[in-house]
């Protein structure tokens, strides 16, 4: 089991304890969704860590959304709570990178494969991005580092 579906179990345990309502529900609702996709499909699978990184960022996504519809409606008691459960949500998510962070990142492994195979091109971006990805997936925008590596290369 991964250490984050790890760290979910053990919370709803300390949300029970402390009386934190909000945060017990929210935790309970995503693992929940963590168990629905570990059992869609035919054979059922365990989420690694990276997946699980970007189930919860989609439920977090959701809930900003909603929130934002309900401000829209004039709900605001609805969008306070559903901004409340993507607060929950968030504190299980890696730290978000800068973008001079992730710039650092895509210059060293881009340096580190040059240094291994020479000058790299256009046509050996997916040989830079799957160890970039690695480092930084779910941590920065993916278009936004994908973009990166091609001013690098051209």
């Amino acid at each position: 089991m991964s250490a984050l579906k790890q760290q979910l179990k053990s919370d709803v345990v300390t949300h029970m304890k402390s009386g934190n309502k909000v945060a017990l529900a929210t935790v309970r609702n995503v693992l929940g969704e963590i168990e629905t996709k570990e059992k869609a499909g035919k054979a059922p699978v365990e989420l690694d860590e990276l997946q699980l990184t970007s189930l919860l960022q989609k439920e977090a996504a959701k809930r900003r959304e909603t929130a934002h519809i309900y401000d829209e409606a004039g709900e605001s008691d609805r969008a306070a709570a559903e901004l409340a459960e993507a607060e929950v949500i968030e504190a299980y998510l890696p730290q978000p990178l800068s973008e001079d962070e992730a710039q650092a990142i895509v210059e060293e492994v881009i340096a580190g494969l040059e240094a291994a195979d020479g000058p790299l091109t256009m046509r050996q971006m997916g040989q830079a991005m799957k160890p970039i990805t690695a480092r930084i997936a779910g941590r920065f925008d993916g278009k936004a580092v994908s973009d990166m590596v091609r001013k690098h290369l051209a």
